[in-house]
């Protein structure tokens, strides 16, 4: 497997609507994309999930007044089991040098079955941090599927 990928898999006791909403809804995704001190306020959530459709969120953290931005395009959706996107620098949102995410969602005993996939031109030390990353976010998710 190439150095410039985290892969990252997690079951979650839900099923698979709720964890595809999770990643598809603005109010679920804003729930558990973070990470302290940051929050990701859902009226900084937009997505337009279908092929070609704008990704955008800013996870923020007030008390230091700093903003980390996020944004891509959807490139395949197919509901409740795969969802392809890309991130882009937000400073330049056509560099072509861009992340591709992958969310494969799968039932599997007690819930579902979520695979994060992450590709692209980070340098490769990145993407153990990515992984680290996204394991915490998937704590969140965990709470907020539970809740």
């Amino acid at each position: 497997m190439s150095t410039n990928t985290a892969v990252i898999t997690r079951v979650f006791e839900a099923p698979r609507e709720a964890v595809w909403a999770a990643v598809t809804e603005p109010e679920h995704f804003a729930a558990w994309f973070g990470h302290e001190p940051f929050e990701t306020p859902v009226e900084r959530v937009e997505m337009d999930v279908r092929p070609g459709g704008i990704f955008r969120a800013a996870m923020v953290n007030e008390r230091e007044g700093i903003e980390q931005p996020f944004v891509g395009r959807y490139l395949e959706v197919v509901p409740r089991e795969r969802l392809v996107q890309t991130l882009a620098n937000p400073a330049d949102p056509d560099d072509p040098n861009v992340e591709t995410l992958t969310y494969t969602l799968r039932d599997a005993p007690g819930g579902t079955e979520l695979t994060y996939h992450q590709t692209g031109h980070l340098p490769p030390e990145q993407y153990p941090l990515i992984e680290q990353g996204v394991a915490g976010f998937f704590d969140r998710l965990a709470q907020h599927l539970a809740s």
